[in-house]
């Protein structure tokens, strides 16, 4: 029979493990002793069972069927769970601690990431009949969708003088904070590869998105997190009032287009002001987001002693999405380049804890990148690593002479690269269209 208070010491040292990976950094000795404390139970539990499952029953967290006592601490943990979308995870008998130590960050950062011996998904309970669920990634690519047609819709209105419709704004963003919740890294491929159609309503979705997985990950959520999203959907609407041929020049501004350009955040900001039942905060982040920490920026001769979070996180967001985008008159700069524009002048630009915190999300390589690794091999990135870069968690697709692997494979290049493993390192990116991928599929 399985230890019963093994069960309780279970939830709780994974509730743990799960706080030092949100507290501290990968290689620190708590994180590394928080998961072995978790290991070790697991060890004693599967001395009498193959499989050893933590499940979320109504408000009850179950271990092996059985419930345990509700504290606080597990009520606060049940919640986490339900918030990623976990309402089962099972440990069979071969995992590591390794394993369980990267199952801890996903789970602290909420992304969505496989592993050999860790299964997650949705508990069903005696008599309940399974319903499939909708595929993900026409689901996310809806959203998508929806929500570029809604900047338009917003966007042609604005233009023609009329006040946009907050209420069909919500309804948009609170699809794409549903699937930010769910299955950030589609969302997050999807920005990266959406075909630029509409620079200007597709960079608007962009940035909405950026920011919200951002929020997400300093702990929003909810109301608020929908509210963040919507200001960054509306930052750049004062663009309506900026003449095409400034928008679109291909050369650079003369200083003369330049000063009409820097209008938009005022433009913006007093058109949001004016939209009834409009909420504050997207007129503060639209008038807002091209300021910066040390005082430059614009609206020239403004003045702040300190700017919104919403706003910090856009406009990181809008920096990164405006280089990555390949466009008529710019080339897409890497993403180590936008990086080190992030990072650059010691935090007088960007609150650099935020700028090491989205660099977490998003990585050198980012989720959905697809990628030639050291052998040659192609694969897709699904989780990047802020301490080890060139190391991501990959899904391995083709072979070096691009056969394609008959069942892809999960594989971690950090721990291949600490076992002296091929492949263990990204060399390069990768063009989908040239190998024929559908990354959003892959993923």
């Amino acid at each position: 029979m399985a230890d019963v208070a093994a069960r309780d010491e279970l939830v709780r040292a994974l509730a743990a493990a799960v706080r030092a990976a949100q507290l501290y950094t990968a290689g620190h000795p708590i994180v590394a002793r928080s998961a072995a404390a978790l290991a070790a139970v697991l060890d004693r539990l599967h001395a009498h069972e193959a499989l050893v499952t933590i499940g979320l029953v109504g408000d009850h967290i179950v271990v092996q069927d059985a419930p345990i006592a509700r504290t606080a601490t597990f009520m606060e943990f049940m919640a986490r769970l339900r918030a990623s979308g976990i309402e089962r995870i099972t440990f069979d008998r071969a995992v590591t601690t390794g394993e369980v130590a990267a199952f801890a960050a996903s789970l602290a950062a909420q992304t969505d990431e496989s592993f050999a011996h860790i299964r997650v998904g949705r508990l069903q309970l005696a008599g309940e009949t399974e319903t499939p669920e909708e595929p993900a990634v026409p689901t996310v690519r809806q959203a998508y969708g929806d929500a570029v047609s809604m900047a338009a819709d917003a966007w042609q209105q604005s233009a023609a003088g009329h006040t946009v419709d907050p209420a069909a704004l919500r309804a948009a963003i609170d699809n794409l904070a549903l699937e930010v919740a769910r299955n950030r890294t589609a969302l997050l491929a999807l920005t990266a590869i959406k075909q630029y159609d509409d620079y200007t309503l597709t960079h608007m979705v962009n940035v909405s998105i950026l920011t919200m997985a951002q929020a997400r990950s300093l702990g929003l959520e909810g109301a608020a997190l929908r509210e963040v999203g919507l200001a960054a959907l509306m930052h750049d609407i004062g663009k309506v009032h900026t003449p095409a041929e400034i928008l679109t020049k291909p050369d650079r501004l003369t200083p003369a287009e330049f000063a009409v350009m820097k209008q938009h955040p005022v433009h913006g900001a007093e058109m949001l002001r004016a939209t009834p039942e409009m909420p504050t905060l997207p007129a503060i982040v639209a008038f807002e987001h091209h300021l910066r920490l040390d005082g430059t920026g614009y609206p020239e001769g403004v003045s702040r002693p300190a700017l919104n979070a919403a706003t910090m996180l856009c406009s990181i967001a809008d920096v990164y999405d405006a280089m990555r985008s390949q466009r008529q008159y710019q080339q897409a700069f890497p993403t180590d380049r936008i990086l080190a524009v992030l990072q650059r002048n010691d935090g007088q630009q960007f609150d650099q804890r935020l700028v090491r915190r989205f660099t977490q999300i998003m990585g050198i390589y980012p989720p959905g990148s697809l990628v030639r690794l050291d052998t040659g091999a192609i694969a897709i990135v699904r989780t990047p690593r802020a301490v080890d870069p060139y190391r991501p968690r990959v899904r391995l697709l083709l072979e070096p002479d691009r056969t394609p692997l008959v069942t892809p494979m999960d594989w971690d290049l950090s721990e291949a690269a600490g076992r002296g493993l091929s492949p263990s390192a990204v060399l390069a990116p990768a063009d989908p269209d040239e190998y024929g991928i559908d990354v959003l599929e892959q993923l």
